[in-house]
């Protein structure tokens, strides 16, 4: 088990490294002035999937970060919502990921990026 978490954080800290290399491109979301119009325009509108992506990224920084110091924390792999174990297949396929997939759902179809519904009787409505 303590090999497996080893090669759980190996393979956050290179998602780490690679997220920090996308959020090192914030100049593009630097304001540049155009003497087109149109220019001015796609322009804005390349600056604004530029901040997407810089959300993205810090967001899936802070998700990744927060799974390392689960597995320091002795934690990992415990959904934070409804505190049942998260399954071994989706933890490999999102090493980062903090809820169960019940709980997931329930936060996607909710709208709740962060997951907390403080409802926690959800897993036993849905068996």
């Amino acid at each position: 088990m303590q090999s497996n978490l080893e090669l759980v954080k190996e393979v956050l800290k290179s998602k780490m490294k690679e997220s920090r290399a996308t959020t090192r491109s914030r100049d593009s979301i630097r304001i540049q002035q155009a003497a087109d119009p149109v220019d001015m325009t796609q322009e804005a509108a390349e600056r604004e999937i530029a901040m997407e992506n810089l959300d993205r990224e810090t967001a899936l920084a802070r998700r990744v970060r927060a799974a390392m110091e689960r597995i320091d924390r002795g934690s990992y792999g415990v959904c934070l919502e409804c505190q049942e174990p998260i399954s071994p297949k989706r933890l490999k396929a999102i090493p980062w990921a903090e809820l169960c997939i019940i709980c997931q759902e329930w936060a996607d179809r909710s709208g709740d990026k962060g997951g907390r519904r403080g409802n926690s009787n959800i897993r036993a409505n849905a068996a």
